[in-house]
């Protein structure tokens, strides 16, 4: 009797085995043929379609979900970074013109010209979070500035924001920026001017920068030139080359 139940077992443990070999090769074998699938399609600004389409949804989602309660986790001066990392240079291989001053397009034809004292005029608010990098590392950090929201109400720039997008780029046009009008005026999200308490280092983003921590860094535009605002996406230098538009946290 012990035989024969030992004979049966063995014979369904090899059954079994064969059977998940099997199942092992089709599913190999599908996500082989998806895969070819895929990377046959026509490219949507260097991402296939199918991949886009992904990654159009999944910002419908998050930002119908999305809201002004969705805040970063936040630290302690003492837990931020002494040595702070830098998350690209591009935008910032030119001098800085010493007549530096942000230009925000209302619409053609009609721009402002900020200079950095009315920048520092408004109340200073100062954030410590987490700073994540596509490049996988990521750094508790401590920054200072101006709220974007308050300094929307001080220049009175409310209609603009009604539009769904903010369009951001460098003085030397080289890295842009598009970001959803939702997570610009998010309550953690500073026109920047201090890191750790002091004036901007050059390799920051000198005189102003962008910090908006409900996205990865690439958003963080550095040395910001000019402030732009559109119904349509505004380019995006990493979303041309094949990355995520709303890169959301």
């Amino acid at each position: 009797m012990n035989n024969i139940e030992k004979q049966v077992s063995t014979s369904y443990i090899r059954k079994k085995t064969v059977l998940g070999l099997i199942s092992l090769l089709a599913f190999l074998t599908i996500c082989w043929f998806a895969w070819a699938w895929i990377h046959k399609q026509p490219n949507d600004n260097r991402t296939p379609k199918p991949l886009r389409a992904v990654l159009n949804t999944n910002e419908s989602i998050f930002t119908s979900s999305f809201g002004n309660k969705s805040l970063s986790k936040t630290f302690s001066k003492e837990d931020a970074a002494k040595n702070v990392r830098v998350n690209g240079a591009i935008g910032m291989e030119t001098n800085l013109d010493s007549a530096w001053r942000l230009q925000v397009v209302r619409s053609p034809g009609d721009t402002l010209f900020i200079s950095m004292d009315e920048i520092k005029s408004l109340p200073k608010t100062e954030v410590v979070f987490n700073f994540k990098c596509i490049e996988g590392w990521s750094q508790v950090t401590w920054w200072g500035g101006v709220k974007y929201s308050d300094f929307i109400d001080h220049f009175h720039l409310q209609k603009e924001v009604n539009m769904q997008y903010t369009g951001m780029h460098t003085p030397d046009n080289k890295y842009y920026v598009g970001l959803d009008n939702k997570s610009m005026l998010h309550p953690q999200t500073l026109l920047c001017y201090e890191l750790n308490g002091k004036a901007l280092p050059m390799n920051q983003g000198y005189p102003l920068r962008l910090i908006i921590p409900v996205k990865y860094g690439v958003k963080h535009l550095k040395r910001i030139g000019t402030i732009f605002f559109s119904n349509e996406r505004p380019p995006d230098y990493w979303y041309e080359r094949g990355y995520d538009y709303y890169c959301g946290l």
